[in-house]
């Protein structure tokens, strides 16, 4: 079978010429249909027909994960809830602004950055919430973070967060600045890969490397220097 006929009918409509009878086509789709559909099969198809239920199912698939990443951000449960909804009123006025060479994720993404920035401007404030994510904080409490940097932990950042309080992480990832906080939460947080940290934020995939590698370093310092880390005599 070919990549074309394993399209689902679905997406294939979204490709096909936009006619009346194609956007009338549109319209008939079941809910079971709409919820194969492509990220960017939804938006074009809320472009092209304005029903509301497309923008529904965008909505459902990213609420909760863009409302958490906001709440790390930001921190302000009342300001996260003013940048996402101005997140997905952003959608819906600029859904015919969309490139549809792009991936919606990172559009997504971005459009949920600028909206932090501006409520935190509005507000003038500029902190992000608390990144204690641990279940046991008190497991390992004298690692060094050095030892991570140098041995085999494939994540240093993602270890130091299981085995540390979520105060001292967040004070000390809010002394890094934002651009260092913006591709922690976009890379170790959410998940998202280099590229699409790249595409939010406007910047070479190099910047988003450079900048994870100077933030680990940076925390390194900032764990041996609050921390008693043992030294070989």
């Amino acid at each position: 079978m070919s990549a074309s006929s394993a399209l689902p009918r679905s997406n294939a409509l979204i490709e096909s010429t936009r006619k009346a009878s194609d956007i009338s086509s549109l319209q008939q789709l079941s809910a079971d249909e709409r919820n194969e559909l492509s990220d960017e099969s939804l938006l074009a198809a809320y472009r092209e027909t304005g029903n509301r239920s497309f923008f529904d199912q965008l909505m459902q698939r990213y609420q909760r994960e863009i409302y958490s990443y906001l709440r790390r951000y930001i921190g302000g449960v009342e300001m996260a809830e003013d940048a996402f909804q101005g997140t997905f009123l952003q959608v819906h006025l600029k859904a015919h602004q969309f490139d549809s060479a792009r991936r919606f994720r990172p559009w997504l993404y971005a459009i949920a950055t600028n909206q932090a920035i501006d409520v935190q401007r509005r507000n003038k404030r500029h902190r992000m919430v608390s990144l204690d994510r641990t279940p046991n904080d008190s497991e390992q409490r004298n690692a060094s973070w050095a030892e991570k940097l140098v041995g085999g932990t494939p994540d240093p950042l993602a270890a130091a967060s299981d085995q540390e309080n979520g105060h001292w992480m967040k004070q000390s990832i809010e002394s890094l600045g934002e651009p260092m906080q913006q591709v922690i939460q976009l890379v170790y947080y959410q998940g998202l890969k280099y590229r699409e940290a790249a595409d939010v934020l406007g910047i070479p995939v190099g910047t988003v490397k450079s900048r994870l590698h100077a933030a680990v370093q940076r925390l390194g310092v900032m764990w041996e220097d609050s921390h008693d880390v043992p030294t070989d005599e």
